[in-house]
């Protein structure tokens, strides 16, 4: 019974999670009302909120924090405090206001007093499933799981590795680089605790070998030919999860394997792999969430028998909302060699693994590719000529991993200038290409250049296409040279169509060597769509940096000439590392490439490149920068045009204004504005008002 002091002092605590753990011993008193037949403390029982095939639950004492806690060995979402559990029951998050609900369930249904309103809930436990128990752990495969783990670390005895030990992992492809970057330990001696609190020991032989795979705060011993292979001690109540610590950043593919062998052997051989416990853990949704940011592809590979087999087909269903996809190895030539490590054993490269997960990639986008394939130019069979149609070229230049633009108005020469960028791609040996005053890097390695359209008639874009294939001095292009029209294509199946194609001939080719999306506004319903817009960019900018390509975003200047047009536009100049505009020159035929946004420093100091139409090569050719000899008259020039857009109403304007102009319409930061609104002042392009104090107005009327 409480003694009269320690429950005053709890009452004065009001509710609060301090308060119900002192008066319900850490949380127990919690588990032990709100489950039906009481399993006990370290007794495994089936978790309640699924539909659980193994008896992998325990109710525990957590020592760190003196609280009693649930943890489910097959799914580590399920690792809750007493809070946590109610939470569950009730369908309320331990957050904000409903965390304060379940402080009030608990203080009313234990009738702890802890608060004003003692009324108590009725028939709570018929919310509860009923907890099923199991008196004991299976001997077999659960029980060589997790049977023998001692809540307290025992170190081993570690030892070098011998040669028949190293033969041993050389077969699968894995060395000693790959084991000491998986922590793997050859080991002399393994002690452990059974169930019953007894010692016991196992030591290593020439027959019988032993491995550890090391963790932070326990280990995991390996005897291969062993009858029994696996013996675990320390903590494991995390959850376990084997190569998640040596994955990089972002990857293409993330393979999930059953086993540490496995992943060693796909990582020996440069692919992304982990592996849980065991093939039939359930995989924890907020791990997916967090690898599917990072990876474009997360591809169960488990033993081709029956159970990895079935065991895939649960996680694709329970993972579905991430495209988990499954891959089944073909049949092995021997019984009982069933994994990838395997797999690598019977002498099957790395390449040959590729080839089944593209056939994997065409059975899932064979609908699209089938779709795809009417819209490709054939360049053997040009289209029959239609009505002749306006159209507008625009292609971004820039570094793999990022997006690029490029913008310019209807006949300023941007049709030839995207002609040159796509043409440097094609460039070979010593043959020069007038890639007009830029510098294309060429595609020695044959990867994938893609070129979509949604604006052109296929007349048109053909035409475009063989002028491409003239500047390069090529007769045809090659076969990675892909060039498509989807004008014809609904607006809601074009992305789709690029997003999957651009997926397929990244493998097919090695690489994506350059990406040209010219009109990316008709792949939405509306440019000033927000939404749709940040979806967009953000999933071509993800890309770019998964397939490290180059993007290229076409798109329309604002009216103001220095904004890009709609939501669409403002996202794409907040996220594109580059953007070039092809103008017309006001006092010649020619027309001018400008930068207008870049990643380091100014876009005033890149110099303005000029081309022209050569009646010679019918195309446009380089001639030269424009204003070479004066980089500060050029700077002059730019402020002052932006100066009287930024004036055009003829109003005065504050310090604070103007710099929020500069911001948007040059897209730098504000220290850079302030430099170039002092530029500006000191060259008399503006000044302070004559007639409103710390008002700011237009000097120069003419450029």
């Amino acid at each position: 019974m409480e003694n009269t002091s320690t429950a005053v002092k709890t009452r004065k605590m009001g509710l609060s999670k301090d308060a119900i753990l002192q008066r319900t011993n850490g949380g127990l008193e919690v588990f032990k009302h709100f489950m039906s037949n009481w399993p006990g403390v370290n007794k495994a029982f089936y978790n309640p909120f699924y539909k659980d095939s193994k008896a992998a639950c325990h109710i525990y004492l957590d020592q760190s924090s003196n609280t009693y806690r649930m943890m489910d060995f097959g799914d580590s979402d399920y690792h809750l405090d007493c809070f946590g559990f109610v939470g569950k029951v009730f369908s309320k998050q331990c957050q904000g206001e409903e965390f304060v609900q379940i402080l009030e369930i608990i203080d009313r249904e234990l009738i702890l007093g802890l608060a004003e309103n003692h009324d108590k809930i009725r028939d709570i436990k018929r919310r509860m499933p009923e907890i099923k128990t199991a008196n004991q752990v299976d001997s077999s495969a659960e029980d060589e799981k997790r049977a023998d783990v001692p809540k307290k670390l025992i170190p081993p005895v570690f030892k070098a590795f011998s040669e028949p030990e190293l033969r041993f992992w050389n077969k699968y492809g894995i060395d000693k680089d790959v084991l000491q970057r998986y922590n793997v330990k050859s080991l002399e001696q393994f002690n452990g605790i059974t169930k019953e609190g007894n010692l016991y020991r196992i030591e290593s032989n020439e027959s019988e070998p032993m491995f550890g795979y090391i963790g932070k705060r326990f280990l995991k011993a390996y005897r291969p030919f062993s009858n029994r292979r696996f013996y675990y001690t320390g903590d494991l109540k995390q959850g376990y999860c084997f190569g998640l610590t040596q994955l990089p950043v972002r990857g293409d593919i993330l393979f999930i394997t059953g086993g540490e062998k496995d992943v060693m052997s796909l990582s020996a051989r440069g692919f992304n792999a982990l592996c849980f416990n065991s093939e039939t853990v359930n995989i924890p949704k907020s791990l997916i969430r967090r690898l599917s940011f990072r990876f474009k592809h997360i591809v169960l590979l488990y033993d081709n028998d029956a159970t990895g087999v079935k065991a895939m087909d649960k996680q694709v269903e329970l993972l579905k909302e991430f495209g988990v996809k499954k891959m089944i190895l073909p049949a092995m030539k021997f019984k009982g060699q069933k994994d990838i490590s395997d797999f690598f054993e019977l002498g099957y490269s790395s390449e040959k693994l590729m080839q089944f997960f593209r056939e994997m990639l065409d059975l899932q986008y064979e609908e699209t590719m089938s779709m795809l394939a009417s819209c490709e130019i054939n360049f053997e069979n040009p289209p029959e000529s239609p009505q002749s149609l306006v159209t507008i070229n625009e292609v971004p230049l820039g570094s793999s991993g990022n997006l690029l633009a490029i913008t310019g108005s209807e006949g300023s020469g941007k049709s030839n200038f995207l002609g040159g960028l796509l043409a440097g791609t094609l460039g070979c040996g010593e043959i020069e290409i007038d890639t007009l005053g830029t510098e294309v890097s060429r595609n020695e390695t044959g990867k994938a250049v893609l070129f979509y359209d949604t604006e052109q008639s296929e007349e048109q874009l053909y035409k475009n296409l063989k002028q491409i294939t003239r500047r390069a001095h090529i007769d045809r292009p090659p076969n990675w040279f892909k060039t498509y029209g989807l004008v014809s294509m609904e607006r809601k199946d074009r992305l789709t169509s690029i997003l999957h194609s651009m997926d397929r001939f990244y493998y097919e080719y090695g690489g994506i060597h350059m990406v040209v999306i010219d009109g990316i506004a008709d792949l939405l319903g509306a440019v000033n769509d927000e939404e749709q817009s940040v979806s967009l960019v953000e999933e071509l900018f993800r890309l770019a940096g998964i397939y490290k390509t180059c993007i290229v975003c076409v798109l329309h200047l604002s009216p103001s000439g220095y904004k890009l047009r709609g939501h669409l536009g403002s996202e794409v100049q907040r996220k594109a590392a580059g953007i070039i505009s092809v103008e017309k020159d006001e006092d010649k035929q020619d027309s001018i490439i400008k930068a207008l946004k870049v990643r380091d420093g100014s876009p005033l100091e890149v110099p303005q490149i000029v081309i022209s139409w050569s009646d010679k090569f019918k195309y446009h050719v380089y001639v030269g920068n424009k204003n070479q000899t004066s980089p500060k008259q050029r700077k002059v020039d730019e402020l002052c045009d932006i100066a009287r857009h930024i004036f055009i109403e003829g109003k005065p304007k504050t310090y604070k204004e103007i710099i929020l102009e500069l911001q948007e319409r040059l897209n730098v930061k504000e220290r850079q504005a302030k430099n170039y609104l002092k530029f500006m002042k000191e060259n008399q392009i503006i000044g302070l008002s004559t007639g409103q104090p710390n008002m700011y107005e237009l000097k120069v009327t003419s450029i």
